[in-house]
C-alpha cells in the first residue's frame, strides 16, 4: 500500500512597497521578517545607490513621492504592506496642516493618499513619537484617521523604543499601523525585550574599537557601559556629521567619545585615550560604528561621502525594530 504524505503547510510570502526608503533600515528589517519588496522608492540618489549596492535584486526607483503614480507600477497594486519611514513632521506644521510649503507634512499626506491607489492590506508609518502623543499633532492624526476610515481601514497609534529590541540606542519612535478587512483585530505590537537584555555602546562597539590594535579598547568599552543617546541625522542640506545637540554630546563625553565629528578610522595602537584632555583625548566614532548603533547588519554598506552616509544612518528606522514590527504585521495579514 502506498502511503502519501500530506502537503506541508507554509506561509505565503507577503509583498512590500516601501516609500521614502532612505538607506534601507525599514525595508531590510521587514525583508528579514519575510516580506518581499516589489518596489522601493526614494528621491535621494545616494539612498537609491545604497539600496542597489546591498540588494541588487530589489527594484529601486529614484523619484519624489509627490510625483509617484502607482498606475505606472502595477506590481504595487494590492501589496500586503505599504511602509514609509517618513521625514519627521515639524510641530509648526501640525498647527497649520494646510501649509503647502512643508515638505515633511506633504510626504506624510501623500503616503496616506497613496493608500487610495495601492489598496494595501496593511499600512505602516514611522515618524516621531510626538505625532502619536502630542495634542499639537491632533489635526494631522485627524486627517489621517478620516482618510483611512473612508477607505475601510482600522488603525492603531503606538510608540516603541529601539533599545527594547536589541538596538544599543535610546530611540523612541511613533508608529501607525492600519489594516483593512478586520485584520487589525489580529495585530499586536511587538513585545519589548527585558530591560536587563539591553545592549550597551561598549558591548556593541568594543570589537570594532580593537580592530587596529588599540590597547585601550577594553578599558574604553567598560566605561561606555550605557545605551547610546539618539543618533541625530540632521539636515540633508547643511551641517556636518555629528552625533547630536549639546545634551547628547555631554552623554557621549561621559563615555569618552567626542561627538562633535566622526572619525575616518578607529583608534590605532598609538592613540592615547585621555578624556580629561578634551576632544583630542577622546575617541571619535566612525560611520560604520554608527550603523552598528542603529542596528544595521555589519555588512550593510552606504553610498556617498561621509556626511551623506551618516545622514542615511541617522534618519533610518533601526532594522531590528522594523523586523519585530514585520513579524507582528505578518502574523495579522497572512495565513498558513
Amino acid at each position: 500500500m502506498m502511503v502519501t504524505t500530506p502537503p506541508t503547510s507554509h506561509r505565503r510570502e507577503p509583498t512590500l512597497l516601501d516609500v521614502c526608503a532612505g538607506g534601507g533600515g525599514l525595508a531590510s528589517g521587514l525583508a528579514r521578517a519575510g516580506f518581499r519588496p516589489v518596489l522601493l522608492l526614494d528621491s535621494l540618489a545616494q539612498a537609491c545607490d545604497t539600496l542597489r549596492l546591498n540588494q541588487p535584486n530589489w527594484q529601486v526607483l529614484q523619484q519624489d513621492l509627490l510625483e509617484f503614480d502607482p498606475a505606472e507600477h502595477p506590481e504595487c497594486y494590492d501589496v500586503d504592506l505599504l511602509s514609509a519611514g517618513l521625514p519627521r513632521v515639524k510641530a509648526v506644521a501640525a498647527i497649520n496642516r494646510t501649509r503647502s510649503d512643508d515638505n515633511e507634512l506633504s510626504l506624510l499626506m501623500a503616503t496616506v493618499m497613496l493608500v487610495h491607489g495601492v489598496q494595501p492590506r496593511a499600512l505602516l508609518l514611522d515618524n516621531l513619537v510626538d505625532l502619536v502623543t502630542k495634542d499639537t499633532y491632533e489635526p494631522v492624526r485627524g486627517f489621517i484617521e478620516k482618510e483611512l476610515t473612508h477607505l475601510g481601514y482600522q488603525w492603531r497609534w503606538f510608540s516603541l523604543n529601539a533599545a527594547d529590541f536589541g538596538v544599543p540606542q535610546i530611540r523612541r519612535q511613533g508608529f501607525l499601523v492600519a489594516m483593512r478587512g478586520g485584520l487589525l483585530e489580529r495585530f499586536r505590537p511587538p513585545d519589548p525585550l527585558p530591560s536587563d537584555r539591553r545592549t550597551t555602546v561598549g558591548a556593541a562597539l568594543g570589537k570594532s574599537m580593537a580592530e587596529r590594535g588599540w590597547p585601550d579598547a577594553d578599558r574604553w568599552a567598560r566605561q561606555a557601559d550605557a545605551v547610546a543617546p539618539t543618533l541625530v541625522g540632521g539636515s540633508m542640506d547643511r551641517g556636518g556629521a555629528d552625533l547630536g545637540p549639546s545634551g547628547t554630546k555631554r552623554a557621549w563625553a561621559r563615555m569618552g567619545v567626542y561627538a562633535g565629528s566622526l572619525g575616518d578610522v578607529v583608534p590605532g595602537p598609538d592613540f592615547a585615550w585621555n578624556p580629561g584632555r578634551g576632544k583630542d583625548g577622546m575617541v571619535r566614532l566612525t560611520v560604520e560604528q554608527t550603523a552598528i548603533l542603529q542596528g544595521f547588519p555589519i555588512n550593510w554598506q552606504f553610498a556617498g561621502r561621509k556626511t551623506m552616509r551618516y545622514r542615511q544612518i541617522g534618519h533610518a528606522t533601526p532594522p531590528p525594530v522594523a523586523r519585530a514590527l514585520g513579524h507582528a504585521i505578518r502574523e495579522a495579514v497572512t495565513e498558513y
